[in-house]
C-alpha cells in the first residue's frame, strides 16, 4: 500500500507538470512491435526513419517484411543504427508472427499475458524491456516497462538497491499498482521524460524536477 500510494502521488505529480506523453507514436500495434526492436538503443526519430524506409519496401506487414532478404531488411533498417543486429533480431521477430501467429499480431495479442511475453522473451534479441513495450504498447496487456531511467530513478528516491535487476524493478512496479494498462503507459512515459531531462546521469536538475518533493 506504501509503495502504490507513493506511484500513484508521483504519477500524478509528472502528468500535472507535464502533461500527458501519448506514447507510443504508431499508427498500428505491428508497427510499434517493430518499432520495439528498431528503438533498441537509439530514439524514436531514427527508429520512424527506418519504419518509413521498411513501409517504402512495399506492404507493411509481418509477411512480406520476413520474405525480404536479410541484407535489404538490414539497408532498409539503417537509419535506426546497428542495421545488421537489428536486421537479425527483426528478422527473428517476424519469424515468430509468420510461424505461429499467420503473421497476425492480434493473434498474439488473444494469448494470455504471460505466455506471450515468454514468447517474446524466447525471441533471440528481444530483452525484457523490449518484450514488455510490446506487450503493453502493442497488444494491450498490463506488463510494466522498466528500463534506464526508471531504475535511476527509483535509486536516487532510496526505493531499490543500486544492483536491482530487471525482474525485481518491474515487480516492484506491478505488485504496488493495478493492473492498468493506461496507467501503466502514461507512467512509463512519464518516468522517461522525467529521466531524459531531470533525472540525468550526471548533473541531475533536482530542484526543477516534477518528482523533488519525493526525494528523501
Amino acid at each position: 500500500m506504501r509503495h502504490q500510494t507513493l506511484f500513484l502521488n508521483m504519477f500524478h505529480a509528472m502528468l500535472d507538470a507535464l502533461g500527458p506523453s501519448r506514447w507510443w507514436p504508431a499508427e498500428t500495434p505491428f508497427e510499434v512491435a517493430v518499432g520495439a526492436v528498431l528503438t533498441q538503443n537509439t530514439n524514436w526519430a531514427n527508429a520512424a526513419r527506418a519504419i518509413a524506409a521498411l513501409k517504402a519496401a512495399g506492404p507493411f506487414d509481418a509477411h512480406t517484411l520476413f520474405a525480404l532478404p536479410e541484407a535489404e531488411l538490414a539497408e532498409r533498417v539503417r537509419p535506426a543504427g546497428y542495421y545488421r543486429l537489428k536486421a537479425k533480431r527483426l528478422r527473428n521477430l517476424l519469424g515468430l508472427l509468420v510461424r505461429d501467429y499467420a503473421g497476425d499480431i492480434g493473434r498474439l495479442a488473444a494469448e494470455d499475458m504471460e505466455t506471450a511475453r515468454q514468447k517474446l522473451l524466447a525471441v533471440s534479441g528481444v530483452g525484457p524491456e523490449t518484450a514488455d513495450s510490446i506487450v503493453l504498447y502493442a497488444l494491450g496487456q498490463p506488463s510494466f516497462v522498466v528500463d534506464a531511467y526508471t531504475a535511476r530513478i527509483c535509486q536516487r528516491h532510496a526505493l531499490v538497491a543500486e544492483d536491482v535487476d530487471y525482474e525485481t524493478l518491474r515487480e516492484l512496479f506491478m505488485d504496488a499498482l493495478p493492473p492498468d494498462v493506461p496507467l501503466y503507459n502514461e507512467l512509463h512515459a512519464l518516468l522517461v521524460r522525467v529521466g531524459h531531462d531531470w533525472c540525468r546521469p550526471r548533473g541531475p536538475r533536482c530542484r526543477e524536477c516534477p518528482l523533488e518533493r519525493f526525494l528523501p
